[in-house]
């Protein structure tokens, strides 16, 4: 089995993350679950052993330091085929001067330092191994700079050429690496944030055709972007990048009408 037995889903509680879980779980393959909040933790978990694999819940913040340290040693006796980092988010929505640079440091640490981490754990073995896959969770913010997302955004854009850097790195090990890229998903921590999804011509993923077309994407890396977002202005502004950001901009806020507070930012689960 490429990506058996067992698959880590960081950020796995709701939204594409429990898709993701529920997609493996039906396919037989044992699960770790991650997240911040134990309560959704626990409904997408048994949601999964229904379905007859085995389901471990933990509870971890990613954006703390110990947080691979933590994952490593709950899953240090399993055979791990297949690691998905679906836990990133904007957990600091202010203008970059204007917020705080330590929470800044933490949409750094959820979005950068902590995947990493787990991709160099994970990784190593499935090398050894000669097969897996490693699946992170990507964002058209990573295209087009966008204020109150500019740290955000340039973590997003790190992601997708580390990934297909990475994918250059582990063909011949047999090892599945992607960047998929997200646009607007109607998930429940979006919807918390008070996104405006009924924008005429504004085009909304579904959580479930993510996660099912993130999974069949895989074996092809190294980024795929959604279906429903694929032919997104961003990922064709190439020339007058000045006219591209603003053109982005007012549509962000259209998106999200009124500037969100820190408090209101989509969480890291």
């Amino acid at each position: 089995m490429q990506y058996g037995p067992w698959a880590v889903v960081a950020g796995g509680s709701e939204g594409v993350g429990a898709e993701f879980a529920h997609v493996l779980a039906t396919a037989g393959i044992n699960l770790v679950l991650i997240a911040r909040k134990p309560a959704p933790l626990r409904h997408t978990a048994d949601r999964c052993r229904a379905l007859g694999v085995q389901v471990r819940e933990l509870t971890v913040d990613l954006a703390r330091p110990d947080a691979v340290v933590q994952v490593a040693e709950a899953t240090s006796e399993l055979q791990v085929g297949l690691l998905i980092y679906n836990a990133g988010a904007n957990t600091h929505s202010a203008e970059f001067l204007d917020g705080d640079l330590a929470a800044f440091e933490r949409v750094l640490d959820l979005n950068v330092r902590t995947p990493l981490g787990l991709v160099h754990h994970f990784g190593t073995a499935m090398r050894l191994r000669q097969r897996g896959g490693l699946l992170l969770v990507g964002s058209l913010a990573g295209y087009l700079g966008s204020a109150r997302q500019s740290v955000y955004g340039g973590a997003k854009a790190f992601s997708r050429i580390y990934a297909e850097g990475l994918w250059l790195e582990l063909r011949d090990a047999n090892v599945h690496v992607l960047e998929l890229v997200l646009g607007v998903t109607r998930t429940p921590a979006m919807q918390r944030a008070g996104l405006n999804f009924d924008i005429p011509g504004m085009r909304v993923s579904d959580p479930a055709d993510v996660a099912r077309e993130g999974l069949e994407a895989l074996p092809h890396g190294p980024v795929y972007v959604i279906a429903a977002h694929a032919d997104s202005p961003a990922l064709r502004a190439t020339s007058d990048r000045s006219a591209a950001v603003l053109a982005s901009h007012r549509m962000m806020r259209r998106l999200l009408p009124s500037a969100p507070h820190e408090s209101d930012a989509p969480p890291a689960d």
